[in-house]
């Protein structure tokens, strides 16, 4: 058995190990629900007179900390007061310090938003004229590190966890009840409950750390525990846990006291174990669909319920080829999963996609609000790759049906010709039995006059028993080559085999989902900055965006030029490098030249300072005429990858 079994475990197990890692390597720092959209100053701005306080408007409420919002100047000293608060809706802000000197400060964010993401980002703003500074703000990530691989770990188990208890549970009841004497199918959902148990607690130990500090020490830090209790997230990972104590007993029903009963009795639980089951996995998917994205955002009353049964549609899928795949892998001979099992399931498995389909469209028009975020935000990309995994799915899926059909008609002629085996062997077994009493008497009746009967006996008994256990053993490896042999059977085994194997990787992608920002909040996220751009324009100032693609790594971007007051003479200039999500990068060159085509002026190369992360400036850029001049700029984001983007602008 080892020996067939091993290398597909091996296989599975691997791919596996591939999917996790192609999830923590991907994940990155997470990009969340939570978008900033607006704040005062805007980025880049300078000022006459020092703010007496920065606010920051995000697109949709978030929680914030004692330091979440903190304002630093040149040298990098805080210049804010007291925490931040509220004050109103999604804008937040922080007091600053009276008597604040001219030069560049540098605002930094670290917030949580609704959907339980935590959110991080830096910008710049000038009181009376940009200068140097010393802070030095990487692209700011929240959720990275040790910390945050640890958690998307944690998260990943815990959905799998999630899966194969109730999943496998499902399978049992619902369709091969004779499963619950199995011990395999009892270690399958038993490691489950185990798996979602432990990654439950981890989260909860680790959760304070993946949103503020980062630092693995903060792990076991009981206050800081203490604080995540207080959270929405903390409360629905408590939750989670006392669900989980309810599906503890509901396991030790299953596959303890419903053996035990008669057929009458068995009815009757089954139904009480059909209905509590079903309320303790809606609480363990309610867990996660009120703490994370369907929580917050468009139409989250609907949204939630909807997200409840596409996560029980997953596990209802998902949890029960694993299932399936353990039963043709691992059952015993003497009660091994039939068709009749695996025609159940599969009108299970049928009506979960149905289900999964209808709730997914909802999902992603929800979370995308428009065709162009499919391939525009990561978040699109990430769905047409489930997608395209759910379809492939669906199509072994379709094998399988097949060979499940193919099984089901071979079934009944396995089973008389099983029966019509069963009674030739009774009959040499009776003749067997005749035989064994016959010589026992005689040699009975002989070894009485020498007075050792007794012990004669007691080694025929102790033969026969040998015997009888080798002939078992014999019989078993016998039935078990037979069922093997199957090709109906073996088919099955393989293209349940695959559709685990797909099921593995799309686990992957649906947790990396869960922790990306959604298209539509990007998409609101990009249409806000793009507003504040059309309010400076208004104002005198000149503002710019000109996407870029080095064709390097990590060479696409947004490039911003800020010309004030964008008139003939003197004018301040500020670049900005943005990600296509709108955060800042440092790249290592920026530069500008200005061609008035019209009069043959130019170009006039301008290179400016680098000020910040993402951040550059040039002071006393001399524009000698009004005109409609091309403003070039030139990015380089590696050694050998550079791009030249430009536009025409009225200037003057």
């Amino acid at each position: 058995m080892t020996s067939t079994i091993a290398p597909r475990v091996r296989t599975l197990v691997l791919l596996l190990l591939a999917a996790t890692g192609l999830l923590l390597a991907g994940a990155g720092p997470v990009s969340a629900h939570a978008a900033l959209t607006g704040s005062d100053p805007r980025q880049g701005a300078v000022v006459d007179k020092a703010p007496q306080q920065v606010s920051l408007t995000f697109s949709e409420k978030v929680a914030l900390a004692d330091d979440s919002l903190r304002v630093l100047d040149p040298k990098g000293k805080r210049v804010d007061r007291g925490d931040p608060a509220g004050t109103g809706g999604t804008t937040y802000s922080v007091k600053l310090h009276s008597g604040l000197p001219d030069g560049t400060y540098t605002v930094t964010y670290q917030v949580v938003s609704e959907d339980s993401h935590p959110v991080a980002g830096a910008y710049t703003f000038s009181i009376g004229a940009p200068s140097k500074t010393s802070v030095s703000v990487d692209d700011q990530a929240a959720g990275g590190g040790v910390v945050g691989v640890l958690y998307g770990f944690g998260r990943y188990v815990s959905y799998a966890g999630f899966i194969v208890l109730v999943g496998g549970a499902a399978f049992v009841l619902g369709c091969w009840r004779g499963g619950t004497a199995v011990r395999s199918m009892q270690r399958l959902v038993v490691s489950g409950w185990l798996a979602l148990t432990a990654a439950t607690l981890g989260l909860l130990l680790v959760r304070d750390s993946y949103t503020g500090s980062g630092k693995v020490g903060d792990i076991f830090d009981l206050d800081l525990l203490g604080q995540v209790l207080q959270t929405k997230t903390g409360a629905a990972l408590v939750s989670r846990l006392l669900l989980l104590a309810a599906a503890a007993l509901f396991i030790a029903v299953l596959f303890g006291a419903y053996d035990k009963r008669d057929d009458e009795e068995k009815r009757d639980l089954t139904f009480g174990l059909a209905i509590g089951g079903s309320v303790v996995a809606a609480g363990l998917a309610a867990s996660w669909a009120m703490s994370e994205h369907a929580s917050t955002g468009l139409q989250a009353g609907l949204a939630m319920p909807v997200d409840v049964l596409h996560l029980l549609a997953v596990a209802g899928w998902l949890g029960g080829l694993t299932a399936l795949l353990v039963a043709l892998y691992r059952a015993p001979v003497e009660t091994p999963v039939d068709g009749t099992a695996v025609r159940r399931f599969s009108r299970l498995a049928f009506g979960s996609v149905l289900t999964l389909v209808v709730t997914g469209v909802y999902q992603s028009w929800r979370q995308l609000g428009s065709w162009s975020a499919f391939t525009g935000t990561r978040y699109g990309q990430l769905l047409l790759v489930k997608i395209g995994l759910v379809v492939l799915l669906v199509g072994i899926a379709w094998i399988s049906r097949r060979w499940t059909a193919r099984l089901a008609e071979s079934g009944a002629a396995v089973s008389a010709e099983a029966a019509e085996e069963g009674e030739n062997e009774a009959d040499a077994d009776a003749d067997v039995e005749k035989e064994r009493v016959t010589s026992g008497a005689v040699t009975s009746a002989a070894t009485t006059e020498s007075g050792a009967a007794d012990a004669g006996a007691g080694a025929g008994s102790e033969r026969a028993a040998q015997l009888a256990r080798q002939r078992a053993a014999v019989d078993t490896a016998r039935r078990k080559r037979e069922r093997d042999a199957d090709p109906n059977r073996f088919g099955l085994r393989r293209s349940v085999l695959a559709e685990a194997g797909v099921a593995v990787v799309l686990l992957a992608v649906t947790t990396m989902l869960t922790s990306t920002e959604p298209g539509r909040t990007e998409e609101q996220a990009a249409a806000a900055s793009s507003s504040a751009t059309t309010e400076a324009n208004a104002a005198g100032a000149l503002t710019l965006d000109m996407s870029f693609d080095t064709g390097g790594e990590d060479g696409k971007g947004v490039v911003r030029i800020d010309l004030d007051p964008a008139r003939s003479g003197a004018n301040e200039m500020h670049v900005y490098v943005l990600r296509p999500n709108g955060r800042a990068f440092d790249i290592p060159e920026v530069k500008v030249a200005f061609t008035l085509e019209a009069q043959d002026i130019g170009p006039l190369p301008v290179v400016p300072d680098h000020i910040s992360t993402g951040h550059w400036s040039a002071s006393g850029v001399q524009i000698p005429m009004a005109g409609d001049w091309k403003i070039a700029v030139t990015v380089r984001t590696s050694d050998i990858d550079q791009a030249t983007v430009s536009k025409n602008a009225q200037i003057g």
